[in-house]
Formats: structure tokens, C-alpha cells, sequence
């Protein structure tokens, strides 16, 4: 296992990290865990972003030396692993679904959204995952349950859901970003004053006709509903309409 704020070469492995102890090493047992550790990242990831996150820093929120930290993160890969699942714990896996597939799985698609958006360092953090732990195995198995009135085989199934949360935290990222361009009238306005230059200068005629269109609701909530109601709707459930394809 490599040591340090750096992501780990080799990772750890999985059976490990989600089925064993929690710990390892020797000695007296300390006045933390494993949880608080990773409640303690999550806490400075939220406040400060990703960045913020380092071995020492962890260490100092839950007032543990640093080389006590290896014991249960090896690495901030690791330690990354942890503070995904964890906020994964937020998502409800109990309540009951309502047998119509594509309306479940816009709820799913919701709840995603809103898990990132109350942690905004989650959509990259999920592209540097590389095990799944328990919280975010019960969300998946709340998905494939949704998907089973489809036609789609399994392997089918965890692509749905793959494309789902790819779709969803890219999306939180690029609102994100916009967000904070928004609070910035100038560059809105700027924005704003070029693409007219743009539509008018004649080269664009699509460009033109697209903008004078009448406006559609541009609050968040609004366009990720479109947006997410376009893939859902837009999924082939056929298992047979690709056959054959290379």
C-alpha cells in the first residue's frame, strides 16, 4: 500500500477496505474510527473542496497524529473510497418504488443530483472511484430493482445505471461551474452580448434561428429535468435492437 496525500499506485484491495476490520495494525485501540476519520474529510471536502483534503489536515479535525491515519486510509485514494460511500449513505435505498421503470429511475437520477450538489466535490470524486462499498451497492441494487421490468439483461442493466450517474454528475459539475458564473452580472452580460454578435453576423444561421426561439424555464431544477427526461425516455430497452452490431 502506498503512503501519503498522493493517490496510491496500487489502491487497495476491495475486500479488504469494505469487509474487514476497519483497521489495521497493532496496539492499543485509539479514541477514533474509521467513520470519524472519514466523516472528518467529508466535513473539509464540503467546506473547503477536495483539495483541502489531506492526511494531515484529517488528522488534525479528529486530533490523531498523522501516521495513526495509515491504519485505516492508506492513501488519499483510499481515503477518497471512504468519503464517497459515506455520503452514498444518504440516499434513501427503502422506500418503495413505483413499478413504472423510466419514472423510477428519473427519481433515482433526482436524488443523485441533489446528493452532489449538497457535496459538490462528489462528481470528481467518482471519477477516481474504483470499488463500490456498501452504501453504494444498496443505491445500486435500489437501481437494477427499478430496471427489472425492463427487457434489458443484467449486464445491460449496470450500463443504464452506469450512464445514469455519469450523465448526472457531469451535468452537477457544468451547474456548478454556471452557478458560480452567475454570480458574476458582468461576464453574464458579456456572454449574453456576444453570442447576439455571433447570431447576427450571418455565418450562423442555425445558431440564429436556436436563440430567437421562444425561452424554456432555465432554473436548474428545470433544465436537469429536460435533460434527464431526454435520456430516460430515449433509452432502447430492446435487448435485440442491437444485435449483431460490432
Amino acid at each position: 500500500m502506498t503512503r501519503g496525500d498522493g493517490a496510491g499506485a496500487g489502491g487497495v484491495d476491495p475486500q479488504e477496505l469494505w469487509l474487514g476490520s476497519g483497521r489495521s495494525g497493532r496496539g492499543r485501540k485509539p479514541a477514533f474510527s474509521r467513520q470519524a476519520i472519514t466523516a472528518a474529510a467529508v466535513a473539509l471536502a464540503d467546506a473547503e473542496g477536495l483539495e483541502a483534503v489531506t492526511m494531515r489536515r484529517v488528522a488534525a479535525q479528529v486530533g490523531a497524529g498523522v501516521m495513526s491515519l495509515y491504519n485505516y486510509a492508506p492513501d488519499k485514494e483510499t481515503l477518497l473510497e471512504l468519503m464517497v460511500d459515506h455520503v452514498s449513505g444518504e440516499l434513501p435505498t427503502t422506500d418503495p418504488l413505483t413499478g413504472d421503470w423510466r419514472t423510477d429511475l428519473k427519481a433515482i437520477g433526482h436524488l443523485q443530483r441533489a446528493l452532489m450538489l449538497c457535496h459538490p466535490w462528489l462528481p470528481a470524486a467518482l471519477s477516481a472511484r474504483r470499488s463500490l462499498g456498501p452504501h453504494t451497492l444498496a443505491f445500486l441494487e435500489r437501481a437494477l430493482t427499478a430496471l427489472r421490468p425492463t427487457r434489458l439483461d443484467g449486464a445491460a442493466k449496470l450500463e443504464v445505471f452506469a450512464q445514469l450517474t455519469g450523465f448526472v454528475a457531469a451535468h452537477v459539475a457544468h451547474e456548478i461551474a454556471q452557478g458560480a458564473a452567475a454570480r458574476s452580472p458582468d461576464r453574464a452580460a458579456a456572454e449574453a452580448r456576444y453570442l447576439a454578435a455571433v447570431a447576427a453576423d450571418g455565418h450562423h444561421p442555425e445558431l440564429a434561428e436556436a436563440l430567437a426561439a421562444p425561452g424554456r424555464p432555465l432554473t436548474p431544477e428545470a433544465t436537469f429535468t429536460r435533460f434527464l427526461d431526454r435520456l430516460i425516455d430515449g433509452l432502447d430497452t430492446d435487448p435485440g435492437a442491437n444485435a449483431g452490431a460490432g
